[in-house]
């Protein structure tokens, strides 16, 4: 039974519109999928600022679907049949499949390198979607609850992205994300983001995801991760930054162990990612001060800090870190997307 059943029989009409959507970096991973497109286990996640994708989309009445994508104005079939599966799968919805749709998309930082690309460029298209559904259908439902559901359908982590601060996914619902209430200390947090690597991984996440269904440790992981869900949102309400920054690691180490340990193992780090870590625990060791990394998959650190504690570690990340990586990305905590 269908969540919106006011879109399921609607006229295709001519529309466009275009929205801008963050990526998120989650501090609880999501990895491991149950039914259709549904968490094995909850994550928790902070919206970026800066790492963004601005998509266009043109809909027009057509007799059969087509699509067709342009990324950074080159035109990407391989994506425009990821597009076109995706609406075909929404059966409930019969009536997308008489369209034809033009996207245009750009993104501020390297696409396939485990900066999240498709949490913001997915959801950045759910929103496009949800606008155009909602303008068939005017003032029915809530839209990002709307447009947090389809985004998930196209990608799990995508379905964070449609909100700004901190959002769970998989706790208060599996069909869409929430947003969290944290404590004040923590909505000024940074994220300077090391990319060690700006190569595609060569192991995508869709493939990370279905091999946890055979993997040896899989039950033990997903208990890891709903114990550190219930420690991480203590601490974030708690304004405990050190329980925050210890739980965060240990959720990007177990994501890679999952990898590295899977029925058919890869290894998505980088020697330098591994030197960073290193010199990260032994400068937090020397100074005291609260700066900590987390990864999604791929070899690209994120170093997640209080803001007021931004000049000492900036110093640190930009004189020692920034050698090891080939480009440093500044971003913070965002506010969600935007309509442009």
């Amino acid at each position: 039974m269908s969540l919106f059943p006011y879109l399921e029989n609607l006229t295709p009409k001519s529309f466009e519109t275009t929205w801008n959507s963050p990526s998120n970096i989650a501090f609880i991973k999501y990895w491991g999928k149950k039914g259709h497109q549904l968490p094995a286990n909850p994550s928790l996640s902070m919206t970026l600022k800066e790492c963004t994708s601005t998509t266009k989309v043109f809909f027009a009445p057509s007799d059969s679907l087509e699509v067709e994508l342009f990324l950074e104005g080159i035109r990407e079939d391989k994506f425009a049949l990821k597009i076109k599966n995706y609406l075909l799968s929404l059966t409930d919805f019969p009536w997308l499949s008489r369209h034809s749709i033009r996207i245009e998309t750009h993104n501020t930082f390297p696409h396939g390198t485990g900066i999240a690309s498709s949490a913001s460029g997915l959801s950045a298209f759910a929103l496009c979607l949800t606008e155009y559904l909602f303008h068939l259908a005017p003032e029915k439902g809530d839209f990002f609850q709307t447009a947090s559901f389809f985004s998930r359908l196209a990608s799990g982590s995508a379905c964070r992205s449609v909100y700004g601060g901190f959002t769970t996914w998989g706790k208060e619902s599996d069909e869409y994300a929430t947003p969290f209430e944290v404590h004040g200390d923590m909505k000024e947090l940074k994220d300077t983001i090391l990319v060690i690597d700006e190569s595609e991984k060569k192991v995508s996440s869709t493939t990370g995801h279905g091999r946890m269904a055979e993997h040896f440790f899989a039950k033990a992981r997903f208990d890891q991760a709903r114990n550190h869900f219930g420690l991480m949102t203590s601490a974030l309400q708690g304004g405990d930054f050190e329980l925050m920054g210890e739980i965060m690691e240990s959720e990007a180490l177990s994501l890679h162990a999952m990898m590295m340990t899977s029925p058919t193992p890869y290894v998505l780090l980088k020697p330098n990612s591994l030197v960073a870590m290193e010199m990260i625990r032994a400068f937090r060791q020397e100074t005291k001060l609260p700066l900590y990394f987390t990864l999604d998959a791929g070899p690209n650190l994120h170093l997640i800090y209080p803001q007021d504690q931004s000049h000492k570690i900036q110093t640190f990340i930009h004189h020692e870190l920034s050698p090891l990586s080939l480009k440093v990305i500044e971003d913070e905590r965002g506010e969600g997307p935007r309509k442009c």
